[in-house]
């Protein structure tokens, strides 16, 4: 996975593939490509919009998420997005032959590249095969368009394939379906059933650890996050939010651990900040260094303040506590928390050993910003 940043300041947006087989059965095939090439042009730095981006454009022009699109469509698409290129094809399915019956078809699949900014079209690139080496298909094919788009940086096809091992195809059949459902415990039983099917399978682990984090079930999340893998475009998303529920688990260690990944790759004001939490907790001197580059990266955030100033306090150094208490309470005057300790710093008077009102105070961040971070660091560079 590249880390540094994103190659390209101007975006890429993947449609779903259009279904030119005889059964809207296979509707699903067409979202299943469309997702494995967006993991791997995003897994090796390409600033690719995410699936709900694509389709809120969709909605604003009132197009249908599983229309066939015109060549005027495809550019409106990419036009409103400001994507540079946009990636779409088409598949059709080949019904296997009269008594193969180990076979579910023969799959052809045809991607083109159109590059909006200069409205260039790029050259046609075909993945031919059995429907049960769909996996094989769709991550070759990634390949190709990496290829196409960041010659310089992608790496050789035996390596980007060796990273991504095949995924059985009623397991990807799954996860996609899970994708395109609407009904929440339907997405989690089809996500569940995806990755059961295949251990090694990371994407439905990474949506099952947001489904569990959303529901505040964090020993269940942290367990689906451990999954995903390093290969994985989703994989420091995974490791943040694995890091804020080994917190709330008391696994205090294990979220250092977590957000110290992230932190080298992703320097986040909410990451520095989260790792100092899980840091303080440990009484680790750290701590305050990494609330400080919270703070330095935002300087408007209350809770920054807040954390400092505490972790301040707790060291006894009262008279910087109460400084950052202050600018905590200039930008949040309804801040009681904040106010009382103020009181308690200019008094200097420390912390009480078992006091729940003074124990274990940091604040978390759950935001998690990584495209617009590594879109914005892009521009700054292009700029250079």
């Amino acid at each position: 996975m590249l880390l540094s940043g994103f190659l390209r300041a101007d975006p890429v947006v993947v449609l779903s593939f259009f279904n030119r087989s005889q059964s809207a059965d296979l509707d699903w095939i067409g979202e299943s490509i469309a997702e494995t090439v967006r993991d791997a042009l995003s897994s090796q730095g390409v600033l690719v919009l995410d699936r709900e981006d694509r389709l809120e454009a969709y909605r604003r022009l009132s197009l249908r998420p599983d229309a066939v699109l015109t060549h005027a469509s495809i550019i409106k698409v990419g036009e409103s997005l400001d994507a540079e290129d946009v990636i779409y094809g088409h598949y059709a399915l080949t019904p296997p032959a009269v008594g193969a019956a180990s076979s579910r078809g023969s799959l052809h699949i045809s991607a083109r590249i159109l590059n909006v900014k200069r409205m260039k079209q790029g050259g046609e690139f075909t993945e031919i095969g059995a429907l049960e080496d769909l996996a094989a298909l769709e991550t070759h094919l990634g390949w190709r368009a990496l290829q196409f788009l960041v010659p310089k940086t992608t790496p050789s096809e035996q390596e980007f394939l060796q990273a991504r091992p095949p995924v059985r195809v009623d397991a990807i059949e799954s996860y996609v379906r899970g994708l395109l459902a609407v009904n929440p415990e339907q997405k989690n039983r089809l996500f569940t059933q995806a990755a059961r099917l295949d251990d090694h399978y990371s994407q439905p682990c990474f949506q099952l650890g947001k489904i569990y984090w959303g529901k505040k079930d964090y020993s269940t999340a942290a367990r689906w996050l451990e999954r995903v893998r390093k290969s994985d475009s989703r994989y420091l998303e995974a490791q943040f939010f694995l890091g804020l529920s080994r917190y709330y688990t008391g696994d205090f260690t294990g979220a250092v651990t977590a957000f110290q990944i992230v932190a080298a790759q992703v320097p986040l004001n909410e990451v520095y900040n989260d790792l100092g939490a899980a840091e303080a907790r440990l009484a680790k001197p750290e701590a305050l260094e990494n609330f400080r580059k919270a703070l330095e990266g935002d300087n408007a955030d209350p809770d920054y303040h807040f954390n400092l100033g505490y972790a301040l306090w707790k060291a006894g150094q009262f008279g910087p506590a109460a400084e950052n208490f202050r600018a905590a309470l200039d930008r949040n005057p309804n801040d009681g928390e904040a106010m009382a300790l103020l009181g308690r710093a200019l008094k200097n008077q420390g912390a009480r050993p078992g006091d729940p009102r003074s124990e274990g105070r940091e604040r978390l961040k759950v935001n998690y910003e990584e495209t617009a971070y590594r879109q914005l660091k892009a521009e700054l560079e292009s700029k250079k």
